[in-house]
Protein backbone atom coordinates (compact mmCIF):
# COMPACT_ATOMS: atom_id res chain seq x y z
CA UNK A 1 0.00 0.00 0.00
CA UNK A 2 1.51 3.53 -1.09
CA UNK A 3 1.28 6.28 1.39
CA UNK A 4 0.75 9.88 0.29
CA UNK A 5 2.52 12.51 2.76
CA UNK A 6 1.72 15.96 2.82
CA UNK A 7 4.78 18.52 2.73
CA UNK A 8 5.16 22.12 2.40
CA UNK A 9 6.09 21.31 -1.30
CA UNK A 10 3.66 19.44 -2.05
CA UNK A 11 2.26 16.43 -1.74
CA UNK A 12 4.92 13.19 -2.45
CA UNK A 13 5.21 9.42 -2.47
CA UNK A 14 6.44 8.33 0.83
CA UNK A 15 8.31 4.61 1.58
CA UNK A 16 5.35 1.62 0.68
CA UNK A 17 4.24 0.79 3.28
CA UNK A 18 3.04 -3.01 3.97
CA UNK A 19 -0.04 -3.07 5.03
CA UNK A 20 -0.61 -6.95 6.79
CA UNK A 21 -3.98 -8.68 6.69
CA UNK A 22 -5.08 -11.45 8.99
CA UNK A 23 -4.78 -14.74 7.90
CA UNK A 24 -6.31 -18.35 8.39
CA UNK A 25 -4.54 -20.12 10.52
CA UNK A 26 -3.74 -23.18 9.31
CA UNK A 27 -5.24 -25.85 11.51
CA UNK A 28 -3.04 -28.19 13.39
CA UNK A 29 -1.65 -31.36 12.21
CA UNK A 30 -3.03 -34.54 14.01
CA UNK A 31 -0.23 -36.22 15.10
CA UNK A 32 0.23 -40.21 13.58
CA UNK A 33 -0.71 -42.69 16.28
CA UNK A 34 2.02 -43.53 18.43
CA UNK A 35 2.91 -46.05 21.14
CA UNK A 36 6.15 -44.99 23.06
CA UNK A 37 5.48 -48.47 24.69
CA UNK A 38 5.99 -50.39 21.44
CA UNK A 39 8.60 -47.78 20.49
CA UNK A 40 11.00 -48.70 23.47
CA UNK A 41 9.75 -52.93 23.05
CA UNK A 42 11.42 -53.14 19.77
CA UNK A 43 14.41 -51.14 20.21
CA UNK A 44 14.75 -53.35 23.45
CA UNK A 45 14.18 -56.23 21.64
CA UNK A 46 16.71 -55.59 19.03
CA UNK A 47 19.46 -54.96 21.82
CA UNK A 48 19.78 -50.84 20.00
CA UNK A 49 20.47 -47.95 22.29
CA UNK A 50 18.99 -44.63 21.46
CA UNK A 51 21.94 -43.56 19.98
CA UNK A 52 21.80 -46.40 17.74
CA UNK A 53 18.11 -46.06 16.72
CA UNK A 54 19.40 -42.31 15.66
CA UNK A 55 22.38 -43.44 13.98
CA UNK A 56 19.87 -45.83 11.82
CA UNK A 57 17.24 -42.75 11.37
CA UNK A 58 19.71 -40.80 9.46
CA UNK A 59 20.49 -43.66 6.91
CA UNK A 60 16.59 -42.91 6.38
CA UNK A 61 17.14 -38.81 5.79
CA UNK A 62 16.39 -37.95 9.40
CA UNK A 63 19.18 -36.68 11.54
CA UNK A 64 18.10 -35.93 15.61
CA UNK A 65 19.89 -36.32 18.62
CA UNK A 66 19.47 -39.78 20.71
CA UNK A 67 17.84 -37.52 22.98
CA UNK A 68 14.48 -37.36 20.72
CA UNK A 69 14.12 -41.01 20.43
CA UNK A 70 14.18 -41.33 24.57
CA UNK A 71 11.36 -38.14 24.56
CA UNK A 72 9.49 -40.58 22.16
CA UNK A 73 9.70 -43.21 24.13
CA UNK A 74 8.73 -41.82 27.29
CA UNK A 75 6.24 -40.12 25.66
CA UNK A 76 6.97 -36.53 26.50
CA UNK A 77 7.64 -35.46 22.49
CA UNK A 78 5.31 -37.01 19.55
CA UNK A 79 6.82 -37.91 16.27
CA UNK A 80 6.31 -36.49 13.28
CA UNK A 81 5.10 -38.43 9.84
CA UNK A 82 8.51 -38.64 8.35
CA UNK A 83 10.34 -39.72 11.76
CA UNK A 84 7.74 -41.43 12.32
CA UNK A 85 8.61 -43.76 9.05
CA UNK A 86 12.20 -44.02 9.43
CA UNK A 87 11.92 -45.37 13.22
CA UNK A 88 10.08 -47.64 11.97
CA UNK A 89 12.24 -48.52 9.49
CA UNK A 90 15.39 -48.40 12.02
CA UNK A 91 13.59 -50.78 14.44
CA UNK A 92 12.95 -53.31 11.65
CA UNK A 93 9.08 -53.36 12.07
CA UNK A 94 6.14 -52.54 10.40
CA UNK A 95 4.87 -49.02 11.58
CA UNK A 96 1.36 -50.28 12.30
CA UNK A 97 3.07 -52.13 15.13
CA UNK A 98 4.33 -48.68 16.37
CA UNK A 99 0.74 -47.10 16.24
CA UNK A 100 -1.20 -49.04 19.12
CA UNK A 101 -4.12 -48.96 17.44
CA UNK A 102 -5.65 -49.60 13.81
CA UNK A 103 -5.07 -47.00 11.78
CA UNK A 104 -8.58 -44.72 11.15
CA UNK A 105 -8.01 -42.32 8.79
CA UNK A 106 -7.07 -41.98 5.51
CA UNK A 107 -3.09 -40.58 6.24
CA UNK A 108 -2.36 -43.18 8.53
CA UNK A 109 -3.53 -46.29 5.98
CA UNK A 110 -0.76 -44.40 3.85
CA UNK A 111 1.73 -43.65 6.75
CA UNK A 112 1.34 -47.51 7.83
CA UNK A 113 2.60 -49.03 4.32
CA UNK A 114 5.09 -46.02 4.26
CA UNK A 115 4.17 -43.92 1.79
CA UNK A 116 4.53 -40.28 0.92
CA UNK A 117 1.32 -38.33 -0.26
CA UNK A 118 2.44 -37.66 -3.47
CA UNK A 119 3.68 -41.46 -4.01
CA UNK A 120 0.55 -42.70 -3.42
CA UNK A 121 -1.66 -40.21 -5.56
CA UNK A 122 0.81 -41.48 -8.15
CA UNK A 123 0.07 -45.39 -7.32
CA UNK A 124 -3.94 -44.44 -6.82
CA UNK A 125 -3.66 -42.73 -10.54
CA UNK A 126 -5.01 -39.70 -9.41
CA UNK A 127 -3.38 -36.58 -9.16
CA UNK A 128 -1.38 -35.39 -5.82
CA UNK A 129 -4.15 -32.30 -5.58
CA UNK A 130 -7.21 -34.63 -5.20
CA UNK A 131 -5.07 -37.29 -2.87
CA UNK A 132 -4.35 -34.46 -0.43
CA UNK A 133 -7.74 -33.13 -0.89
CA UNK A 134 -9.13 -36.54 0.11
CA UNK A 135 -6.77 -36.65 3.33
CA UNK A 136 -7.60 -33.44 5.13
CA UNK A 137 -11.71 -33.39 4.15
CA UNK A 138 -12.16 -36.82 4.25
CA UNK A 139 -14.22 -37.11 0.85
CA UNK A 140 -13.46 -39.22 -2.18
CA UNK A 141 -14.69 -38.96 -5.31
CA UNK A 142 -13.05 -41.62 -7.68
CA UNK A 143 -15.05 -44.09 -9.16
CA UNK A 144 -14.88 -47.92 -8.84
CA UNK A 145 -12.09 -48.86 -10.50
CA UNK A 146 -9.85 -45.81 -8.40
CA UNK A 147 -11.67 -46.90 -5.01
CA UNK A 148 -10.49 -50.03 -5.84
CA UNK A 149 -6.69 -49.36 -6.23
CA UNK A 150 -7.15 -47.14 -3.17
CA UNK A 151 -7.34 -49.99 -0.79
CA UNK A 152 -4.72 -52.34 -2.65
CA UNK A 153 -2.54 -49.65 -2.30
CA UNK A 154 -3.26 -48.63 1.44
CA UNK A 155 -3.79 -52.18 2.33
CA UNK A 156 -7.44 -51.21 3.47
CA UNK A 157 -10.57 -53.99 3.83
CA UNK A 158 -14.02 -52.71 2.35
CA UNK A 159 -15.05 -51.92 5.81
CA UNK A 160 -11.75 -49.93 6.20
CA UNK A 161 -12.83 -47.89 3.00
CA UNK A 162 -16.24 -46.88 4.21
CA UNK A 163 -15.61 -45.99 7.87
CA UNK A 164 -12.31 -43.40 6.61
CA UNK A 165 -14.47 -41.65 4.44
CA UNK A 166 -17.86 -41.53 6.28
CA UNK A 167 -20.58 -43.59 4.02
CA UNK A 168 -21.79 -46.20 6.77
CA UNK A 169 -24.71 -44.14 6.69
CA UNK A 170 -25.16 -43.88 2.93
CA UNK A 171 -24.52 -47.36 2.57
CA UNK A 172 -27.73 -48.32 5.20
CA UNK A 173 -29.81 -45.81 3.46
CA UNK A 174 -28.90 -47.67 -0.05
CA UNK A 175 -29.20 -50.87 1.39
CA UNK A 176 -32.76 -50.28 2.48
CA UNK A 177 -33.66 -49.23 -1.02
CA UNK A 178 -33.06 -51.91 -2.28
CA UNK A 179 -35.05 -54.08 -0.12
CA UNK A 180 -37.86 -51.51 -0.93
CA UNK A 181 -37.31 -51.44 -4.62
CA UNK A 182 -35.26 -52.45 -7.37
CA UNK A 183 -31.96 -53.33 -6.30
CA UNK A 184 -30.51 -52.98 -9.91
CA UNK A 185 -31.00 -48.76 -8.99
CA UNK A 186 -28.07 -49.36 -6.24
CA UNK A 187 -25.35 -51.46 -8.35
CA UNK A 188 -23.94 -48.46 -9.49
CA UNK A 189 -23.91 -46.23 -6.17
CA UNK A 190 -22.79 -48.92 -4.13
CA UNK A 191 -19.96 -50.44 -6.23
CA UNK A 192 -18.23 -46.69 -6.02
CA UNK A 193 -18.32 -47.14 -2.17
CA UNK A 194 -17.60 -50.53 -2.50
CA UNK A 195 -15.20 -51.96 -4.84
CA UNK A 196 -16.29 -55.52 -5.60
CA UNK A 197 -17.14 -57.75 -9.14
CA UNK A 198 -20.37 -56.19 -10.32
CA UNK A 199 -21.53 -60.31 -10.04
CA UNK A 200 -20.38 -60.15 -6.39
CA UNK A 201 -22.45 -57.31 -5.41
CA UNK A 202 -25.49 -58.21 -7.06
CA UNK A 203 -25.61 -62.07 -5.81
CA UNK A 204 -25.10 -60.02 -2.22
CA UNK A 205 -27.83 -57.59 -2.97
CA UNK A 206 -30.19 -60.35 -4.22
CA UNK A 207 -29.71 -62.25 -1.40
CA UNK A 208 -30.16 -59.25 1.07
CA UNK A 209 -33.56 -58.60 -0.70
CA UNK A 210 -34.89 -62.19 -0.53
CA UNK A 211 -33.83 -62.63 2.77
CA UNK A 212 -35.85 -59.46 3.36
CA UNK A 213 -38.75 -60.11 1.39
CA UNK A 214 -39.46 -63.71 3.21
CA UNK A 215 -39.06 -61.95 6.84
CA UNK A 216 -41.53 -59.23 6.03
CA UNK A 217 -44.05 -61.54 4.76
CA UNK A 218 -43.11 -64.68 7.54
CA UNK A 219 -46.72 -65.60 8.75
CA UNK A 220 -48.71 -62.96 6.45
CA UNK A 221 -50.89 -65.96 4.73
CA UNK A 222 -49.08 -64.56 1.83
CA UNK A 223 -48.64 -66.38 -1.51
CA UNK A 224 -52.50 -67.69 -1.99
CA UNK A 225 -52.44 -68.94 1.45
CA UNK A 226 -55.80 -69.78 2.95
CA UNK A 227 -54.18 -69.51 6.27
CA UNK A 228 -54.83 -66.91 8.52
CA UNK A 229 -52.45 -64.13 9.34
CA UNK A 230 -50.13 -65.11 11.82
CA UNK A 231 -48.31 -62.32 13.88
CA UNK A 232 -45.63 -61.16 12.51
CA UNK A 233 -41.98 -62.27 14.36
CA UNK A 234 -39.88 -59.67 15.69
CA UNK A 235 -37.76 -57.85 12.92
CA UNK A 236 -33.87 -58.04 13.64
CA UNK A 237 -33.42 -54.31 14.68
CA UNK A 238 -29.31 -54.92 13.74
CA UNK A 239 -28.83 -52.59 10.88
CA UNK A 240 -28.99 -54.06 6.86
CA UNK A 241 -25.46 -53.22 6.85
CA UNK A 242 -24.02 -56.08 8.79
CA UNK A 243 -26.13 -58.57 7.08
CA UNK A 244 -24.31 -57.31 3.64
CA UNK A 245 -21.15 -57.87 5.11
CA UNK A 246 -21.63 -61.18 6.08
CA UNK A 247 -23.32 -62.09 2.96
CA UNK A 248 -19.87 -60.66 1.26
CA UNK A 249 -17.45 -62.50 3.08
CA UNK A 250 -19.01 -65.42 1.72
CA UNK A 251 -17.61 -64.55 -1.50
CA UNK A 252 -14.01 -64.66 -2.53
CA UNK A 253 -13.22 -60.99 -3.33
CA UNK A 254 -9.33 -59.02 -4.24
CA UNK A 255 -9.82 -56.66 -0.82
CA UNK A 256 -10.89 -58.76 2.04
CA UNK A 257 -14.42 -57.57 4.18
Amino acid sequence: MLRFVCSASGAHLARPVRSFLMRPRQPPVTPVPFSPMAARAHRAGLGLTPQQVAEGMAAHGIRLLPGHVIGWETGEIRPSEEEFIALARALWCPPAQLMGARPACLRDFRVARELGRDEAARRIGVSPRAYELAESTGKWGGDEDQTYTLAQVLGMTLRDVLAVFGRGDELEQRLRRCIDGRWQAQVKAIGRMVPVPREILAAVLTDLQNEQQVTAHWGSGGWGSAAPAQPEPPRQNRPLAERFWELMAAHRTDIPV
